[in-house]
């Protein structure tokens, strides 16, 4: 596992922070679709960075915030719980401090 996923699998964990996952309601082929749209966003986002565009920066990360709420992964929570949403948040500043705690106690093979 590339990075460590949160038992509930709302989230995957980046040098300590919490990072949504994509919801898994989505049925493989429009994730698919919703994922390369990200990624073309996120490149439109380096051109226009490149080429000092401001309106097609602007227009880029638009683009990208529009994948990723649809994706899932910004925007309302994706689950039904109530339970609140810790997204970009530090582990150890949420509910999930024991379990990042545990896991990064368990020695590397």
């Amino acid at each position: 596992m590339r990075y460590p996923v949160t038992p509930d699998g709302r989230y995957f964990v980046v040098r300590a922070r919490l990072w949504r996952c994509t919801d898994p309601r989505l049925d493989e082929t429009e994730r698919l679709r919703l994922t390369r749209e990200l990624m073309s966003a996120r490149s439109a986002v380096r051109q226009a960075l490149r080429g000092q565009d401001a309106p097609a920066l602007a227009q880029a990360r638009a683009r990208v915030h529009a994948a990723k709420v649809a994706l899932g992964e910004r925007g309302p929570v994706w689950w039904s719980d109530g339970a609140p949403d810790h997204n970009r948040r530090l582990v150890r500043n949420t509910p999930y401090r024991g379990w990042y705690e545990a896991l990064e106690a368990v020695p590397a093979s």
